[in-house]
């Protein structure tokens, strides 16, 4: 039997926690709107962090499915941007201490990975594991963004019920370790915002934003929201710049908004996936914002 707390090593002096959370997102999985890798890059930029624990990469990943980049300088390799996957000790805006662990998603050994954050987890005291992420939804930019939230009691998940029924996903490290470790009495949640489909492959900070809400909202843990809040309120603008010029754009934020505001007033419609009347499909939208854009950096440069 291997034994997973070989997956980790543990770095200088392991701080004593009293019932931390523990905020997690791997890069990898879906992420609609960079909502889970904004928000965790947002916070390790504004808050003074220091890695407690080291995931072991050389066993977790798959190299050749996602190659490292490396530096050739006129005759020789000069460097390789090695990837981490590591837990921080941070501390809010009020001086309470959590934890972050974030990389890239493990390619093997997930269930001895899974039982190695389970170790992690008890050694730090952690009292409630979270994890935030975005998937695309048939929703227009123009309403608030809705959340999915999920967790491994009751009494952990608040706010609307969930838009899903029983269904069966591709699954993720993220969910493996709520699940495994829920099972074993962890506290364990996770929000899935819900971003536009149309924005899914952009970087959307308003989507981070709503993340990072949902956790100050479940563990009282508060973080600074200025740049963030900034930052989307940016990229809005520059989205409402492109509608405005282009009125097959207009027209179908219009349908999306009719779509959303009928099935939020309980009309019968399936899902907010579900699109009743004509309009560009997710990726032609995408197409078109992306497009446009591209055009603005091109112009700014």
């Amino acid at each position: 039997m291997f034994d997973p707390t070989d997956l980790y090593r543990l770095s200088g002096d392991v701080p004593e926690l009293s019932d931390p959370v523990l905020l997690y997102h791997f890069e990898g999985f879906v992420d609609a709107g960079g909502a889970g890798r904004l928000a965790v890059g947002h916070l390790l930029a504004e808050l003074e962090n220091r890695v407690v624990a080291t995931f072991d990469v050389d066993r977790l990943l798959d190299y050749r499915s996602r190659r490292p980049i490396m530096t050739f300088d006129t005759d020789r390799w000069v460097d390789c941007e090695s990837p981490e996957l590591v837990v921080r000790l941070a501390h809010d805006t009020t001086g309470t201490p959590f934890l972050v662990m974030s990389g890239p998603e493990p390619d093997r050994e997930w269930e001895l990975f899974t039982e190695a954050v389970g170790t992690l987890a008890t050694r730090l005291k952690v009292g409630k594991l979270v994890t935030v992420h975005g998937i695309p939804m048939a929703a227009p930019h123009t309403r608030p963004l809705g959340v999915t939230a999920h967790g491994t009691k009751p009494e952990l998940v608040s706010g609307p019920g969930s838009p899903f029924g029983k269904i069966q996903v591709p699954g993720s490290a993220a969910a493996l370790i709520e699940l495994r470790l829920g099972a074993r009495g962890h506290d364990a949640l996770g929000y899935a915002v819900h971003v536009p489909h149309y924005l899914a492959q952009a970087e959307y900070p308003r989507a981070a934003v709503t993340a990072l809400e949902a956790v100050t909202r479940s563990t009282g843990l508060v973080f600074p929201m200025e740049n963030l809040r900034d930052a989307a309120d940016k990229t809005t603008a520059e989205i409402e710049e492109q509608i405005v010029a282009s009125e097959e754009l207009s027209t179908a934020i219009k349908g999306l908004e009719q779509q959303y505001d009928a099935f939020t007033a309980g009309a019968e419609h399936e899902n907010l996936m579900a699109e009743p009347t004509p309009m560009p499909t997710g990726d032609e939208l995408a197409a078109q914002f992306e497009r446009f854009l591209a055009e603005r950096d091109e112009s700014d440069s």
